[in-house]
């Protein structure tokens, strides 16, 4: 290590990224970086396994790689006897041993972690230079300026403009295909016949250091969700830009279609899975959706199908950030539909009969993932319509997934999913029967619950709850005009099926939900 630090600089576990804004001028001969493996990142929420495990594995081998460029490393792991066990502590520590002139770090991606840090460097009179991440297409400022003056904001025109400011499925100072917006061309299902066969996904088999994890979680967080049998993500730069070639190659042309279809034990589909590696860093947005980009101008993939991709990164992951940072910390205790039912046991076992539900919850703790219609309109949607807390809703996302970052999944799941922002986030509630999944998927087909059925032994409590929710609601939503289709087929009810539906539906709320 120097004798004299000039610069001690602050790498967290989702900034894995070599060409990031906190390492642009280190010199090795007077700088050291720092980073550490702490138990409250997997405590504060009950972080699964899979989680923990891509993070740990994926931080020590970005470790590895800038110490074989002789760079100075200051890493404390998990298991180290004198672990603080937080991010503070550890902090106080290093800045105690290295006495660093000043502290350096790019942006992180959690208010909570941000906090921290600068409260340690307050502490030591240290000054602490948060620099831009470059890592994405625009900044914080850029969102901040652009919702200046807004009565209200939607992704579609941030989209429209960063299409514009980037030339990204530009044709001059119009859109590739003269149409900015491709939504309605990606709602396919896969039918009674099902997906067929579909490609293999990109999994990576644990090395050494990878096990030498696997192992460390199972023993520190046994008791934590999931399971680890099945880890096979992208966890170096290497494997990540494998996964983002597989995804382009062979599962592309076809993503756009059916990329809000669901299949009973079909975990992967046409879906890129390529979400963990951007949020840790490992892929740069750019490289993505340049590559997505080269696939439509070779004839590789349909308009459609790109569009629809690269709408999700360079719109929707720009947007969500922007939200997060401009109405953060504020923005996590909001509850504009006054829900306060406790999240269900089952989403942290998947022992349900609920046949949909059954599916992406032991698909997400086998795996850590769940593709977002799984998120929006399955576990998020009943979720929003048994009422349950958003922020226990958004601690289980959090939670769950191993691409949960806080900056991109609790707009997601709070705003998007949960509709507790008021509509801040999204034009309308996400809100549906039984009969959108039924038309999704293949979940009814095996479910003793039928989804045209809102009461009665055999009804779909998806159904039940929808009926229920847009009548518990209907003065707030009323003031929405997305809404009133909803509510007009609402109003159609009679008192009698009114009542019939608000008695199951509190049957189903206060004595039990359905399981195993």
């Amino acid at each position: 290590m120097p004798s004299q630090l000039r610069h001690l600089v602050l790498i967290l576990g989702d900034q894995l990224d070599e060409d990031a804004s906190a390492l642009s001028d280190f010199d090795p001969q007077q700088d050291a970086i720092w980073m550490a493996e702490v138990t409250e990142e997997s405590t504060h929420i009950t972080s699964a396994k899979q989680r923990t495990t891509v993070f740990l594995s994926a931080m020590r081998h970005f470790a590895a790689r800038l110490e074989a460029r002789g760079w100075t490393v200051l890493y404390t792991p998990l298991d180290a006897p004198d672990n603080s066990g937080t991010l503070a502590g550890e902090l106080d520590k290093a800045i105690l041993r290295t006495q660093p002139q000043k502290l350096v770090m790019t942006a992180p991606g959690e208010w909570r972690v941000l906090q921290s840090l600068r409260s340690v460097a307050c502490t030591h009179a240290l000054s602490l230079e948060i620099r831009d991440d470059t890592h994405f297409f625009s900044t914080v400022r850029d969102f901040a300026e652009h919702a200046r003056g807004r009565k209200q904001l939607r992704l579609e025109f941030f989209y429209r403009e960063m299409r514009q400011k980037t030339g990204i499925l530009m044709d001059g100072k119009k859109p590739v295909g003269d149409q900015w917006n491709f939504d309605a061309d990606n709602r396919g299902s896969f039918g009674k016949q099902g997906p067929g066969l579909l490609p293999q996904p990109s999994r990576f088999e644990p090395d050494a250091i990878t096990q030498d994890v696997i192992q460390l979680v199972n023993q520190r967080f046994a008791h934590h969700p999931g399971s680890v049998a099945s880890f096979g993500w992208p966890v170096t730069r290497e494997q990540a830009l494998s996964a983002l070639a597989d995804f382009i190659a062979h599962r592309l042309p076809s993503f756009g279609l059916y990329q809000d279809a669901m299949w009973e034990g079909d975990v992967w589909l046409y879906h890129s899975h390529l979400s963990c590696a951007l949020n840790l860093k490992l892929l740069n947005p750019r490289e993505v959706v340049a590559a997505a980009e080269d696939a439509l101008r070779r004839g590789h993939a349909p308009l459609e199908a790109v569009e629809g991709f690269v709408r999700q990164i360079l719109g929707w992951r720009e947007y969500v950030r922007g939200i997060y940072w401009t109405h953060m910390p504020d923005y996590l205790e909001r509850n504009a539909m006054q829900a306060h039912e406790p999240l269900p046991e089952f989403y942290w076992t998947g022992e349900t009969e609920m046949a949909c539900l059954r599916d992406a919850i032991q698909q997400t703790l086998a795996h850590g993932y769940a593709h977002h219609i799984q998120r929006l309109m399955v576990t998020g949607l009943y979720a929003l319509l048994l009422g349950v807390e958003p922020k226990a809703v958004h601690q289980w996302y959090l939670g769950v997934y191993v691409d949960a970052v806080e900056w991109v999944e609790l707009p997601n799941t709070l705003g998007m999913s949960q509709f507790a922002d008021g509509g801040l986030m999204a034009s309308k509630p996400y809100v549906a029967s039984g009969k959108y999944i039924d038309r999704m998927s293949n979940h009814c087909k095996g479910c003793r619950f039928n989804p045209a059925q809102s009461t009665g032994e055999t009804a779909c409590p998806f159904t039940t709850l929808y009926w229920d929710y847009l009548i518990r609601h209907a003065d707030t939503l009323a003031k929405n005009p997305r809404m009133l289709m909803q509510l007009k087929n609402a109003n159609r009810l009679t008192s009698e099926e009114r009542e019939a539906i608000a008695l199951q539906a509190q049957s189903h709320r206060h004595i039990g939900h359905p399981v195993a």
